[in-house]
């Protein structure tokens, strides 16, 4: 007599055999071909601080298990369910820095699901389209860097001088604070730079009355 559960294996072993080596050969293929364009999107529009590879190669393993994952649940409906079940157990505690990270990470799932499914052109156009909006956003932001600004001086005709300098190379500054005393006074600024030209501090050491300058990253620039 056949019960349920011969009839549950059967499915089961008859869903499986339907996926083919060629097909899982095609899928990891192209969701490892896709998971590397990612990865030299990440890599060419990072613009953080510290560029972490770990978590870029996380991105085209990322791609390659979801897809080989949705392969396996298109398959079966029940290995479907189980897997539901099991991925719900499943917590991520990792700190996202940056929010364009989240934004890779939700790339390579979804590319991973689509591969997975079967829809190779949708997959390819789609990462090549979402890649090059990235690549154009990202290299039309200005490459200005935030900096304070600290200068000691000695005569208070040379402060016009200082901020006459600064304005030439910053494209946007403002007096944080203005120190006065018997030896001299100070003044702080906050400041963007273009193009990182720190040449600003060898113009205003060429005032006389600058004793000091001292410029400090400040990435909390707003």
């Amino acid at each position: 007599m056949t019960t349920f559960q011969d009839i549950l294996k059967e499915g089961i072993i008859e869903n499986i055999s339907n996926i083919s080596a060629v097909s899982i050969g095609i899928t990891l293929s192209i969701a490892f071909i896709i998971g590397m364009f990612i990865f030299k999107v990440y890599k060419v529009t990072y613009q953080s601080v510290v560029y972490t590879k770990s978590f870029n190669i996380s991105l085209v393993m990322m791609t390659m298990v979801t897809s080989l994952v949705i392969l396996a649940v298109t398959a079966n409906v029940v290995l479907s369910l189980g897997m539901v079940g099991a991925l719900s157990i499943v917590r991520f505690r990792s700190a996202i820095k940056d929010p364009m990270d989240i934004v890779f990470m939700f790339w390579s799932i979804a590319t991973g699901i689509i591969t997975g499914a079967g829809f190779y052109l949708l997959a390819v156009v789609g990462s090549l389209v979402i890649g090059i909006v990235i690549y154009l956003l990202t290299k039309s932001i200005k490459n200005e860097s935030p900096y304070i600004l600290l200068v000691n001086y000695s005569n208070k005709k040379s402060e016009e001088q200082i901020l006459q300098k600064v304005r030439g190379k910053a494209t946007k500054y403002f007096i944080k604070s203005k120190t006065v005393e018997d030896s001299g006074m100070e003044l702080t600024i906050s400041l963007r730079i273009k193009d990182n030209e720190t040449e600003l501090l060898n113009d205003l050491k060429k005032i006389d009355s600058v004793t000091n300058t001292i410029l400090v990253s400040n990435h909390e620039f707003s």
